[in-house]
């Protein structure tokens, strides 16, 4: 509670802040400066109520979580974790090393590759085996991408619930032990779990492990109060196999099987969870051009996603949850962008021609301090290093401009349906 207190009153200090440095330039007298001071006003309400909302509910579920029943080994269900594969030879190891060393005891490893064309399916057969209830088999297919691998290992597997796990991830030892627990309630579909960047080596890796913890796992929090997650990620998700045949499966007519797979959960009403102590550990791109083809290919793959579900968007009262979670994705993949590139570029303007030009300063300001605010309080409930908050001082004016800019032009792209291949990044080994 003295926690929620502190990010109220922060939150309500920077709004008024706001309010104050702007308020004068409404005076100014020409009607274009005082048309942008009501909308760069209007935006930064939006902005401070979306965090203060994403805190407040990452905040009431931490506290719903604390009680949870304890685990329980006697009622253990098979797992069957699917790792599909595409030339993963540098990473392949520390992948299936981690999966080897589970506290969980009953479950089984697939790789599944897809056609690879260096030494992943050789390594990954080397290190099969089989102790007690836990083994690990590979199966091989001609290359088809990574919805029907990660399908074909799900026809072939026993367990009842299935783990899909990215190829260049690494778990955490206790992560199938902690997801489990979810699916005693029925209604459970799937569970997310978090994911940190481990190559944090250059300043893209260490904005991108910021942006992980800020703008990826304090969301999914947030929306697990509400057992709504929109997208459970490929580096570590676990699902009902039940749920996933009653669907039809993964589907390869996105860029983004995994976010088209939790909207047909949600849409079947089932709940989507989130562990936040089930951590991935994934290698992120380390150059500024992988990194935009990684956030282009995305940017697609969820447009695609809500494109697929769109008819769901205006049945509020036939299903608004499912209709909640594609306006609050639409709002994040396009709105969103657009609204703030345009909001920085109006603040410059409004700037140059009214000689105010501390009000720069002031907007540099306000969402600086909220990002330390979300940073500080994200380190705080998870395992990430305490060194990401001086990263935070300039993720949103550098980091997050770049993003949204690659969203924007992803999203002309995508509406004038301009063909791009997959873009798989090249491995580093850094897991």
């Amino acid at each position: 509670m003295i926690k929620l207190i502190f990010f109220v009153s922060l939150l309500l200090g920077l709004f008024l802040l706001s309010i104050y440095n702007l308020d004068y330039l409404y005076r100014y007298e020409n009607s274009l400066v005082q048309t942008g001071t009501i909308l760069i006003l209007i935006f930064s309400l939006i902005v401070i109520a979306r965090y203060f909302i994403l805190l407040l509910f990452s905040m009431l579920n931490l506290t719903k979580n604390v009680n949870k029943n304890s685990y329980d080994s006697t009622h253990e269900r098979m797992v069957s974790v699917i790792v599909p594969c595409f030339d993963e030879e540098k990473v392949i190891i520390s992948s299936l090393e981690s999966l080897k060393n589970q506290t969980y005891t009953n479950y089984e490893i697939i790789v599944v590759d897809d056609g690879s064309r260096d030494n992943t399916s050789l390594i990954a057969q080397n290190m099969e085996y089989k102790k007690g209830k836990v083994q690990l088999t590979t199966l091989k297919k001609p290359n088809s991408g990574k919805a029907n691998a990660l399908n074909f290992g799900i026809a072939y597997a026993k367990g009842e619930l299935i783990l899909a796990v990215d190829a260049d991830s690494k778990l955490s030892t206790d992560a199938i032990e902690l997801m489990v627990q979810y699916f005693d309630d029925p209604k459970v579909g799937a569970v997310a779990g978090s994911v940190y960047v481990t190559n944090q080596d250059n300043i893209w890796t260490k904005l991108q492990a910021l942006e992980y913890i800020q703008g990826l796992n304090l969301v999914r929090n947030a929306q697990a109060y509400l057992k709504l997650v929109n997208i459970i990620p490929g580096p570590i998700g676990m699902f009902r196999k039940s749920a996933i045949l009653e669907v039809g499966g993964y589907r390869d007519d996105t860029y983004a099987e995994d976010c088209d797979l939790t909207l047909a959960l949600i849409g079947k009403g089932y709940k989507i969870d989130y562990e936040i102590d089930a951590i991935s550990y994934t290698e992120a791109p380390e150059s500024l051009l992988d990194l935009l083809k990684q956030r282009y290919r995305w940017t697609r793959g969820i447009l695609q996603s809500i494109l697929k579900h769109k008819s769901k968007l205006f049945k509020l009262y036939q299903n608004f949850s499912m209709s909640m979670v594609l306006w609050y994705m639409l709002f994040e993949a396009i709105i969103w962008p657009i609204g703030s590139i345009l909001a920085n570029i109006f603040i410059i303007y409004i700037a140059i021609i009214s000689g105010q030009s501390q009000m720069l300063i002031y907007w540099w300001i306000i969402f600086t301090i909220l990002d330390v605010v979300a940073t500080l309080y994200c380190i705080s409930i998870t395992k990430e290093k305490f060194s990401l908050i001086l990263y935070s001082i300039y993720y949103r004016i550098f980091f997050v401009n770049i993003i949204n800019i690659a969203k924007v032009f992803a999203t002309i792209e995508e509406f004038f349906d301009i063909q791009m291949d997959w873009g798989k990044l090249d491995r580093k080994g850094r897991i």
